[in-house]
């Protein structure tokens, strides 16, 4: 299928569904039938989500999809052709009594029939309640929330990080109990989807038993996921922040270079599916993330009050190419010395591009929140990796293999005094609590922690443990669990909970914590709690 090319303005406007203005009361849609088909079968099968909270608003999205895995690509979603209206309710509390705001938006073709609400125009620091209608089809009931005015006093935030949901693997009973605290806000760190099958026998199979290469495998990648309960559940019950890691689109990519050495060319069409599909089935802003070609932005920054600001990374996109990205079967991330790949160390390379550095570091120097946060999608550690003949070595796909852009952040972020500075990652599998140095055996810069998997396997934990005597900044690490990351933060300190599902491979596991942390304002660095 040919990809579409951006839309005009009026277009836009029609499917982004931009909303602002004064809240209005309106009536409500129970009971009544809402502009639209008639449909024979839920067109809400994807459920609802929200994103991007700001203070005047937020993100609201869907996608019609009666028939949400498809072969046919000139169906998507069981979906012909048109512009089908969609109607939506925002009211201040769950029952939907009280409306705010409501109206239509048209879920268009060329989008897939999804549909992106900017709403606008809202008081700041509330939660807020949504839900879609077309036809006599109603979707759930979403809960979000409008983001505190900028500088506005906060005494407490909640939010969860996860990443690495692999859907052939294990179910998403994390995203479940994961909803059931009910945070302010989830942060998704990439691998949302695997683009590849499973090599080994799993717990459930990807639809299509190939590969998603093209927009047609992407979309039905994506909607099979967003068809899971609990990954509906976490949307549900909360507004989210996104970015992408590599499984999006494939393994290890970087940039416009393949792990399997495609032609820059033709991967850049496989890239420009894939982020497409990624728009479709995400609460992001039409107005910065409609995806032109290959190009789609997702960095960006989040203010809650006076007390944690986001920057959201996208750490795939821009990157310089993998190092020694050229030689036979290294064409994704790989285990080097530094004699063995001297290109690791070259001061250019950069993990988010030249625009994408500026805009971070004027971002913190200019950051006046107590807490901020560095939201990306790989470690960001020095990790030292003893090899079995004694040399050090580092792996290449995270920011060891970009440590010169490592050092000039974290120099940044020493130099401009930014306040309480935590970057938090996933990708690894792997929990880690870190403190983050300019230098081995120098003062803590920033504060580090990474996520499990929701479901993916983990790596080797005695080799981890192996590697622990040459990285004394790492104060924890496991790879046996599966889970997510629930943060509490307070003008005195964060709270870290890693927490653990009994078993990714039963629907109904339990949960429970495996450790506690906390970070103290104005002291860097992971305490044990």
């Amino acid at each position: 299928m040919t990809l579409p090319t951006p839309p005009t303005r009026r277009r836009f406007l029609q499917s982004a569904g931009i909303v602002g203005g004064a809240s209005i009361l309106a009536p409500s849609l129970i009971g009544c039938v809402a502009p639209g088909p008639r449909w024979t079968r839920d067109p809400f099968t994807l459920g609802i989500a929200s994103g991007d909270p700001r203070p005047d608003g937020f993100v609201l999205w869907t996608r019609l999809a009666p028939d949400p895995l498809s072969a046919d690509p000139a169906t998507p979603g069981g979906m012909s052709s048109g512009g089908v209206p969609v109607a939506y309710e925002i009211s201040t509390d769950p029952s939907m009594s009280v409306l705010v705001r409501s109206g239509t938006a048209t879920a268009l073709a060329e989008d897939a029939w999804s549909v992106h609400l900017e709403i606008t125009g809202l008081p700041p620091g509330r939660p807020y309640w949504y839900r879609f209608a077309s036809g006599a089809a109603q979707s759930g009931i979403g809960r979000t929330m409008t983001a505190p005015a900028i500088g506005a006093p906060l005494d407490k935030m909640r939010f969860g990080f996860v990443s690495c949901s692999n859907y052939e693997v294990g179910y998403f009973s994390a995203y479940r109990h994961l909803a059931n605290e009910q945070p302010d806000l989830v942060v998704f760190l990439g691998d949302y989807i695997y683009e590849h099958v499973g090599r080994r026998p799993g717990v459930r199979l990807h639809s299509d038993g190939v590969a998603a290469k093209d927009l047609r495998t992407y979309r039905n990648r994506y909607a099979q996921y967003h068809t899971d309960p609990d990954l509906q559940s976490v949307h549900a019950a909360a507004p989210c922040l996104m970015t992408w890691d590599d499984h999006e689109v494939q393994n290890d990519y970087a940039n416009d270079l393949s792990e399997t050495f495609d032609d820059p060319a033709q991967f850049l069409k496989r890239r420009a599916a894939a982020y497409r599909a990624y728009y479709e089935h995400m609460p992001v802003r039409p107005s910065l993330s409609y995806p032109n070609g290959p190009d789609m932005r997702l960095y960006d920054r989040f203010s809650f009050g006076d007390l944690i600001e986001f920057s959201v990374l996208d750490g795939r996109q821009y990157r310089s190419s993998q190092a020694c990205y050229a030689r036979p079967n290294n064409g994704g991330g790989h285990v080097e010395t530094d004699a063995s790949c001297p290109e690791r160390l070259e001061p250019a390379r950069s993990m988010l591009g030249p625009a994408q550095e500026k805009w971070l570091f004027d971002g913190l120097a200019k950051a006046t929140t107590r807490w901020n946060v560095i939201a990306q999608d790989v470690l960001m550690a020095e990790l030292r990796e003893r090899q079995s003949d004694g040399r050090i070595a580092h792996w290449t796909d995270d920011w060891n293999g970009y440590p010169a852009c490592r050092e000039r952040l974290l120099r940044h972020i020493r130099d401009a005094s930014v306040r309480n500075p935590v970057v938090i990652g996933g990708d690894s599998h792997t929990f880690w609590a870190n403190e983050l140095k300019l230098d081995p055996g120098g003062p803590t810069v920033a504060t580090e922690f990474v996520g499990t998997s929701i479901t993916s396997y983990g790596p080797s934990y005695d080799a981890w443990v192996s590697y622990l005597p040459d990285n004394p900044h790492v104060k924890f690490v496991d790879s046996r669990q599966r889970g997510y990351v629930a943060v509490e933060v307070t003008p005195q300190r964060m709270d870290v909970a890693m927490r653990v599902v009994s078993d990714a491979t039963d629907p109904k596991a339990t949960l429970s914590t495996l450790r506690n942390f906390i970070v103290e304002d104005k002291r860097a660095g992971p305490v044990s709690a």
